[in-house]
């Protein structure tokens, strides 16, 4: 069954990352190793068809296998590692209105979802989610299916993944007003604001916590502090520019926030393991070298 879904996504997949005609689905395929790359996911679920791929976030680090898949459910910034090639997966965005629609047909009761859930989470993929997910990507093939048939089998995936181990943390996901949704809300607005400066009180305000209670439920949702999180946004953007165009380190540090540019290059280092022109020169050298784009990977929300 993985063959099948891996070879569906390989078929539909322009690229190592494409965007595709299904609302709200993406593919991944590579057949070659790359260097890591650093991006921001938002909510949504990878299912892993093939290959491998190491995930790190904060002080957290996972590997997602053949057969698996991952749920990030806020705003997070990763660095994503490709550990064994060729790999293929597909990417489903949440959408909570379809999520609540597929909760509202089930009609059950039982125990309360977790107070508090972590920002990813990966469990096995189960063979009824395969074929559906399998199904879903076959769309592709015929066009014409995809307005009538699209909602119905990502409202059968929603089902599948609610009966699965994720289904107590996509549920949690879903309250409007659990301390997920809180944390959510609060990363989503760091995104958003990731060059200004951050103040504990104003966004512990925003998510109506404390600002104890709100480091408490950020690091357990994220692996990090709310300003480790804004410094991994501004670091990550801070690269991406410096590998893509002709700046300068102290143009790059004012650009993504910083009023120091001594600052800048002293956190850069210790995130990069060099300073910011020779981090930039020695990845533009290797991805040459590997015939890679200097920015593999562009635009918002998810990536691979």
């Amino acid at each position: 069954m993985l063959d099948r879904l891996a070879d569906a996504i390989g078929r539909h997949c322009q690229g190592p990352w494409s965007e595709t005609a299904v609302p709200r689905m993406s593919l991944v395929a590579l057949d070659e190793l790359i260097e890591p790359v650093e991006v921001t996911y938002e909510p949504m679920i990878c299912f892993i068809a093939d290959g491998a791929k190491r995930t790190a976030a904060g002080e957290r680090s996972w590997v997602t296998p053949p057969g698996e898949m991952a749920l990030f459910t806020l705003d997070l910034p990763v660095t994503a590692a490709f550990e064994k090639v060729p790999y293929r997966a597909a990417v489903m965005r949440l959408d909570a209105e379809a999520l609540a629609a597929v909760q509202m047909e089930l009609d059950e009761s039982g125990p309360p979802p977790p107070p508090a859930a972590a920002a990813a989470v990966t469990a096995p993929m189960a063979p009824e989610l395969v074929d559906a997910v399998t199904r879903w990507i076959r769309l592709l093939d015929s066009p014409e299916d995809i307005r009538p048939l699209a909602p119905r089998i990502e409202s059968e995936i929603l089902y599948r993944l609610l009966r699965s181990p994720l289904g107590p943390v996509l549920c949690h996901w879903s309250l409007a007003d659990s301390a997920a949704a809180r944390i959510r809300t609060v990363a989503r607005w760091i995104c958003d604001h990731y060059t200004e400066p951050l103040g504990i009180d104003e966004i512990a305000e925003r998510a109506r916590m404390s600002p104890a209670t709100l480091h408490r439920h950020f690091k357990a949702a994220t692996g990090m502090s709310p300003m480790r999180f804004q410094k991994h946004l501004r670091l990550q953007e801070a690269r991406r520019r410096l590998l893509a165009g002709d700046v300068t380190a102290a143009q790059v540090a004012q650009a993504v926030g910083y009023a120091s540019a001594t600052q800048f290059s002293r956190e850069y280092r210790s995130a990069y393991g060099l300073p910011p022109g020779q981090d930039a020169a020695r990845l533009r050298a290797r991805l040459t070298a590997a015939g890679q784009a200097p920015v593999l990977l562009d635009g918002s929300g998810a990536k691979p």
